[in-house]
């Protein structure tokens, strides 16, 4: 921004540049190295395609869905490209804001000095998350050189050097862990463009979440407050959060905690949908996919240390893990109960998808969704 006055609400530049910054280094490879890792996870996220749509029969014969891009990329490419896309979902909020915002040199001087501030905490959160995460399918960014995307959007990335790092440090057969990686992403790639209002129907759910939220700055400090209370220690030790509330969830209205439910349930089919495929291609195409699948799983339980475990908890990670043991148990029971053609029906409309209680009772979805439609 040129002016003071114009300043947003977060300064996006420097959230670029602060997880940049403080990223953790990836591992030691030769550039001749790396240059055949990426090409290798290319090969295996052309190879997955196949796998993947004979094994889930989603997307049906003579059809085809829309190509997305496949991007392979460092850490500071993941940061840029969930900047980007942070940045194009939040922007009816920040406007929102920003209108709320006072006015006048004050007004102006605060919207510089918060956007720097928040750019700097978001620059801080993804440095946490950009050496942690395999691989996205990132669907909200809009296309640009350095991020294309098909006619509907989203592209598929698979961030190199955490993969690398991780087959390392669970000591497994590179070659193998990585297409059963770009198996899982895959599925998410698949997801998308053979269902075609999926995009939207998440993008519309996350808008009306976003909608609730409180811009009043005292009501949002009061929330926050109250959550520093649950956290820090206002319960005796060792007492355990029942609700298992993270910071994100702590400050939620109850409107956002109907749709955060919503939302829940729709993230744990897309995850336990992508491990049920991944466990069900793998043994065909994976040799080593059994000790891979374990080893992994340990690591998801234990974390990377005490500090990378409070961290999740705080952010709602925990959360996200639960949603692929949860998702792949539910996808496991309806595929077993009516086959993968009958749990197909789940991706008709959102009226079919599964609601949050659902996802811990199956049997009541196919009761809801199979014996409503038997004459």
């Amino acid at each position: 921004m040129t002016s003071i006055g114009g300043a947003e609400m977060v300064d996006w530049n420097l959230a670029v540049a602060t997880a940049t910054r403080f990223v953790r280094p990836g591992p030691d490879v030769s550039k001749d190295e790396a240059r055949a890792v990426v090409a290798e996870l290319r090969r295996h996220a052309k190879a997955s395609e196949e796998h993947v749509r004979g094994f889930t029969r989603m997307i049906p014969d003579g059809h085809e869905p829309e190509d997305t891009p496949v991007l392979v990329v460092d850490r500071a490419g993941w940061i840029r490209a969930n900047v980007a896309g942070f940045r194009q979902l939040l922007k009816p909020l920040l406007e929102k804001m920003q209108d709320r915002r006072p006015g006048g040199p004050t007004g102006a001087v605060l919207g510089a000095v918060g956007g720097k501030v928040t750019g700097v905490e978001l620059g801080m959160l993804l440095s946490f998350l950009a050496s942690r995460v395999l691989g996205q399918y990132e669907t909200f960014a809009p296309p640009t050189r350095e991020l294309p995307a098909g006619n509907g959007g989203g592209r598929l990335l698979l961030v190199a050097p955490n993969i690398v790092h991780v087959e390392r440090e669970l000591d497994v057969d590179p070659h193998d862990f990585r297409l059963w990686v770009s198996l899982h992403e895959e599925t998410h790639r698949t997801q998308f463009t053979g269902v075609p209002w999926l995009r939207d129907h998440l993008e519309g759910e996350i808008q009306e979440f976003l909608d609730q939220t409180e811009v009043d700055p005292m009501t949002v400090l009061e929330r926050l407050r109250e959550a520093a209370q649950s956290l820090s220690g206002a319960r005796p030790e060792g007492e355990e959060n029942e609700s298992g509330n993270s910071l994100v969830e702590l400050v939620q209205t109850p409107a956002q905690r109907e749709i955060l439910g919503r939302l829940t349930a729709v993230m744990s089919l897309l995850e336990g949908h992508a491990d049920f495929v991944m466990d069900g291609v793998g043994p065909a195409v994976v040799p080593s996919v059994t000790e891979i699948r374990e080893k992994f799983q340990q690591r998801r339980a234990r974390g990377a240390s005490r500090l990378d475990l409070a961290l999740r908890k705080l952010l709602g990670l925990d959360a996200k893990l639960r949603q692929y043991r949860d998702g792949e148990r539910f996808v496991r029971a309806v595929v077993e109960e009516v086959g993968m053609d009958g749990f197909n029906r789940v991706w008709t409309s959102p009226n079919t998808l599964p609601t949050k209680a659902e996802i811990a009772k199956p049997a009541d979805w196919v009761a809801r969704v199979h014996r409503r439609a038997e004459p």
